[in-house]
């Protein structure tokens, strides 16, 4: 059993030991989980909520979701993935973005002020945290501020028939870094342990956010390599 790597975001940057587990974590693993990253308890709930309302729009409201980019876009259920369906949003750093996002879906007023609330502190952690990834390998004072941030609220649609399938192909993360906030009842997603070629499962930890390294990270001369398989319920991640 792999133990994914913990890291208090308020130390890391500030005490050598957390800088130091943190760089091991991306190295060993390339994927970690953070706690003490300022998002509060409260609006984690409320987006919860408000991903339930927006996936249970009917189907024509939620294609509205027009494709900006490959991929960026709402993604229905597909042979490929017939668990798998997705909202997108092109920049969540964009309030202009934000707001069209809201406006195609014609989400409920009060699902449209968590959407924009949950975009600005989610786009303040990743910069916090790409941040603080960088200065950990040494690049002190690298701007993330500007880099744009995609964002996905994943759902898998699992019945009792499906349960312990896939919830979407194995795939690697194509950005820098994604943070994904979990289902905190229900787990189902893996990571592959490069030291064994082997998936292990990551439990949910109510409260923190798991950060994944992605293609571009890998690329960037970090030696990361983690996977993600699937997860069970609603799920939201920000991808730098």
């Amino acid at each position: 059993m792999v133990e994914i790597p913990v890291v208090d975001l308020r130390l890391a940057g500030a005490q050598p030991e957390e800088s130091a587990r943190l760089r091991d974590a991306c190295e060993r693993l390339g994927c970690f989980r953070v706690y003490g990253h300022g998002v509060p308890a409260a609006l984690q709930v409320e987006m919860k909520a408000a991903v339930r309302a927006l996936f249970d729009l009917p189907d024509e409201a939620k294609r509205r979701n027009a494709d900006i980019i490959a991929g960026s876009g709402y993604v229905a259920p597909s042979p490929a993935n017939p668990l798998y369906e997705a909202f997108g949003l092109l920049d969540a750093a964009a309030p202009v973005d934000v707001d069209a996002f809201c406006a195609r879906l014609d989400a409920p007023p009060r699902a449209r002020e968590t959407v924009k609330s949950y975009a600005e502190a989610m786009h303040e952690l990743i910069v916090d945290v790409a941040g603080k990834v960088a200065a950990s390998l040494g690049l002190e004072g690298h701007p993330f501020q500007d880099w744009p941030c995609q964002f996905r609220i994943n759902r898998y649609n699992y019945t009792q028939d499906t349960v312990g399938s896939s919830g979407v192909q194995i795939h690697t993360d194509s950005g820098f870094l994604t943070v994904l906030q979990e289902d905190d009842c229900v787990g189902g997603l893996e990571v592959l342990d490069p030291a064994t070629g082997e998936f292990v499962r990551v439990d949910p930890v109510p409260g923190s956010f798991l950060v994944n390294i992605g293609d571009v990270g890998t690329v960037s001369s970090i030696r990361f390599s983690s996977k993600f398989l699937a997860n069970s319920f609603p799920s939201g991640a920000l991808s730098l």
